[in-house]
């Protein structure tokens, strides 16, 4: 008796081979221990830490978190530890999994990111790196270095020389005239892959006291309600580059997953729906798992187009 072959989920992103496209987002998952306890981290095909600056950052006021209708706003305003500090404090523990670990990477000027990326380097445990160029919940960095392909290039032709040991993403901002044209910039500058896209500026007020109902004045727009608009970014960016997308925005289901393939992501980052669900990543994983038992598919790219298939 023969056994049947095992469904191979996984997908490269560059020179990098995970072991699904499930990935958890960086800012919604913490420095990943604080999950072990509730997902097999094993189990995901990546998880990126939450971002790093070069010193230590008490981040915004609260309230930081306010749901909205099919959606969260959010303002933490990158609160961490420092990228010294993750590295002797964080790390040794992460390397104890398997799974592919990248550090997001922010600064408020282009000598910050510069800093942190050599810091990085000379460290063990790292797969690579995310550049954070699209951060609204900041007064300085972020979106400022993400809206202008001339200065996208900089930064990242800054940081791949930085940081050549190592794979670099780019996390892109959604807020700009033509993300196709920033994704191509990030690309000849040397980025191996694009997360399309970050949260949108947006705002929650009390009408009684007309003040708003976070500590900052605006947060990031994340959630469901979002994923309509970023799914057309990925199509967008996906026919102006050739290297791989990570699709990012309101994916709670599997049926998200594989709409976020569809249109040419090769894997995809699930952050709001950690919030609600602290195991949401690992049960995506799972349900992958679950629908290859009925798709006759092998592999991901197959599942994709039978899934394709079977809702046309």
């Amino acid at each position: 008796m023969t056994t049947a072959a095992a469904p191979d989920l996984g997908v490269q992103i560059g020179a990098v081979r995970l072991r699904n496209p499930i990935i958890a987002a960086s800012g919604t998952f913490g420095y990943g221990l604080e999950f072990a306890h509730l997902v097999d981290l094993n189990h995901l095909g990546a998880l990126v830490v939450k971002g790093l600056s070069r010193e230590p950052m008490q981040g915004a006021t609260a309230p930081r978190l306010i749901p909205t209708p099919s959606g969260m706003l959010n303002a933490v305003g990158l609160q961490n530890i420092g990228v010294r500090a993750f590295i002797a404090e964080k790390l040794p523990a992460l390397r104890n999994y398997a799974t592919p670990i990248f550090a997001n990477v922010f600064g408020s000027c282009l000598d910050d990111y510069i800093e942190v990326l050599k810091i990085l380097e000379d460290a063990d445990g790292l797969a690579g790196y995310e550049l954070n160029i699209s951060c609204p919940n900041v007064k300085k960095g972020g979106m400022q270095f993400g809206g202008d392909p001339l200065q996208v290039a900089d930064v990242v032709g800054a940081a791949r020389k930085a940081a050549p040991r190592r794979p670099l993403w780019v996390k892109l901002s959604p807020l700009v005239a033509d993300i196709g044209l920033i994704g191509r910039a990030a690309a000849e500058a040397g980025a191996d892959a694009l997360t399309v896209a970050n949260t949108y500026p947006a705002m929650a007020v009390d009408f009684r006291t007309g003040k708003s109902r976070l500590g900052n004045q605006t947060g990031g727009l994340s959630g469901p309600a979002i994923k309509p608009i970023t799914l057309r970014l990925v199509w967008e960016v996906r026919k102006s580059v050739e290297i791989p997308i990570i699709g990012l925005g309101g994916i709670e289901k599997v049926e998200d997953v594989l709409e976020y393939l569809s249109v040419g992501a090769a894997a995809v980052q699930v952050g709001t729906a950690s919030f609600v669900n602290p195991g949401a990543t690992e049960q995506l994983v799972r349900g992958l798992e679950r629908i290859t038992n009925t798709a006759k598919a092998f592999t991901i790219n197959e599942i994709v187009k039978n899934f394709a298939a079977e809702n046309s």
